[in-house]
């Protein structure tokens, strides 16, 4: 099986800055995209950033300029780096990948348990 465990999230006031991680672990074959995503409470699942295999990062329009998006692939794991952060940037969140376990069969995404950030206004 396939496990994604966040880290790094935590308590940080407005304006300030946090490092978020996954690691990818398990039977692997291949990991394609990967994501960070979050969620407020009463609120649905919304995108942060997503990053290619080979380092293509796409962001939502919010957090560009603030937010940037890593991976290293050796380590299986990917990386949100927030700045400036916000209080409506409160959330648990969540990491994503796509991943191939064999090579013949098709890949699927996984996600991790979730971290929280709190940004107190």
């Amino acid at each position: 099986q396939v496990q994604l465990v966040e880290s790094g999230g935590g308590l940080v006031q407005a304006g300030g800055s946090l490092r978020l991680s996954c690691a990818v672990s398990g039977s692997i074959f291949s990991i394609n995209a990967m994501g960070w995503y979050r969620q407020a409470p009463g609120k649905q699942r919304e995108l942060v950033a997503t990053i290619t295999r080979g380092g293509i990062a796409n962001y939502a329009e919010s957090m560009k300029g603030r937010f940037t998006i890593s991976r290293d692939n050796a380590k299986n794991t990917v990386y949100l780096q927030m700045n400036s952060l916000k209080p409506e940037d409160t959330a648990v969140y969540y990491c994503n990948a796509g991943v191939k376990i064999m090579s013949l069969r098709p890949e699927s995404d996984y996600w991790g348990q979730g971290t929280q950030v709190t940004v107190p206004s």
